[in-house]
């Protein structure tokens, strides 16, 4: 079947075999909080706030370190590729036992286990600061908040975040990506919308007066439309984190649920790669809203891979995963978006886009658009398939997923 796919595919001259390498070679940061709900170890039984939440209570939610490590361990068996892992700050371990610190006085022993782990599974690690589920941002306000006192808990804690990451980038010998996220906004109509925005201004810039190494920490920002019960006014807007990234020499990361419901992220990448050396994804599958399901083999997932292959960004575009489904099994969650990712840039790999380009560009429209859909029935699966054989993954991986609920999931408690 492969190589019937392989002929096919030279037809309209492509290389299957340089698809494939070419696929491998390309990081996932598969994000640490599917495993839990987002929980963390500061509060295992602490619920989110921020204008996030997860629905759902099926069995077998990670309850600390030894769980998360070990369903993350399964999960990477079932998922081809180069894989990362995308870490928040509230996943830090104390030693012993300890109680956990202050979000503010987080430090980088509080990760060297994560980096214990990832070393010997050759995985770079990525960090995010966590910047809501915590009594000081009840209020849906952060670094934008107009209590100096409040700002400046987050502010450190956001200084701390970054000195680990540089210290997780230079141990592990890749650059650890560092994502600021933060709620702020409002329910309702504001009477200021500029005020806040020049206190997350004021505080950005306090946060960066800290100087790294860039072979070390990628900073990135994350912008959102709104949040639950913060509806109406959102201070780290896309427009927001593009001029100050742009003014900054930063980076901007573009989440596809994070837009309007009519706005699409793959229509954005090659306008910020025009202006950027790099930038930042978060693919996720939102529904109405910001909701955060598992990514489907669907076609704006395959319209961004797509763009980062046309814009040759496989290095400039750093991808992260970012969806949390606590209704269904958590690693079936994980490993089907994850999988339909890698499946979404093999696609995109197998497509001719020189040849594309050239029809576009010769103003040849209708060549064009029947060229792409012939494109659409060509024998990808046999490609798929073949790549997971390389790649020492199961094809049929949904038995392996049930057998580790019988044997672990369902008996935690």
């Amino acid at each position: 079947m492969y190589n019937h796919a392989k002929t096919g595919y030279q037809h309209w001259g492509v290389d299957t075999e340089d698809a494939i390498a070419r696929c491998a070679a390309i990081p996932l940061s598969l994000h640490c909080w599917q495993g839990d709900d987002v929980t963390g170890f500061e509060n295992p039984g602490g619920a989110l706030s921020g204008g996030i939440q997860t629905t759902g209570n099926y069995p077998g939610k990670a309850r600390g370190k030894d769980d998360l490590f070990k369903d993350l361990d399964f999960a990477y068996s079932l998922i081809p590729g180069k894989k990362r892992l995308n870490l928040h700050a509230i996943y830090g371990i104390s030693a012993g036992g300890a109680a956990p610190v202050k979000r503010d006085e987080l430090d980088i022993v509080h990760f060297e286990p994560w980096l214990a782990w990832a070393r010997g599974r050759g995985i770079g690690i990525d960090f995010n600061p966590t910047l809501f589920s915590h009594p000081l941002a009840s209020e849906g306000l952060t670094l934008s908040h107009p209590d100096r006192k409040v700002r400046d808990f987050w502010i450190r804690h956001v200084k701390a975040t970054r000195k680990i990451a540089a210290y997780l980038g230079e141990q592990q010998g890749s650059p650890c990506l560092h994502n600021i996220w933060i709620p702020d906004g409002l329910k309702d109509v504001p009477a200021d919308r500029l005020g806040p925005r020049e206190r997350l201004r004021d505080s950005l810039d306090q946060i960066f007066s800290v100087s790294y190494d860039r072979s070390f920490i990628i900073d990135v920002m994350e912008s959102k439309v709104f949040g639950i019960g913060l509806e109406s006014y959102t201070v780290g807007s896309a427009e927001f984190y593009l001029s100050y990234a742009a003014k900054r020499g930063l980076y901007p990361l573009l989440d596809n649920g994070h837009y309007h419901p009519t706005e699409l992220v793959s229509d954005k990448i090659s306008s910020v790669l025009s202006m950027f050396d790099k930038m930042a994804l978060h693919i996720t599958r939102p529904v109405r809203w910001d909701s955060d399901h598992v990514p489907l083999f669907e076609d704006e997932i395959r319209e961004i891979t797509k763009e980062i292959i046309r814009c040759r960004g496989e290095e400039r575009v750093l991808i992260g995963l970012d969806y949390f489904d606590a209704g269904i099994n958590r690693i079936a969650a994980w490993v089907t978006g994850a999988r339909n990712v890698q499946k979404a840039l093999l696609y995109a790999l197998l497509q001719p886009h020189d040849e594309l380009k050239k029809l576009q560009d010769a103003l040849n429209f209708s060549k064009l658009l029947v060229w792409q859909e012939e494109l659409k029935t060509l024998p990808f699966g046999a490609v798929w398939e073949e790549y997971l054989r390389r790649q020492n993954c199961p094809g049929d991986w949904f038995p392996a997923v049930e057998q580790y609920e019988t044997e672990v999931l369902r008996k935690r408690v």
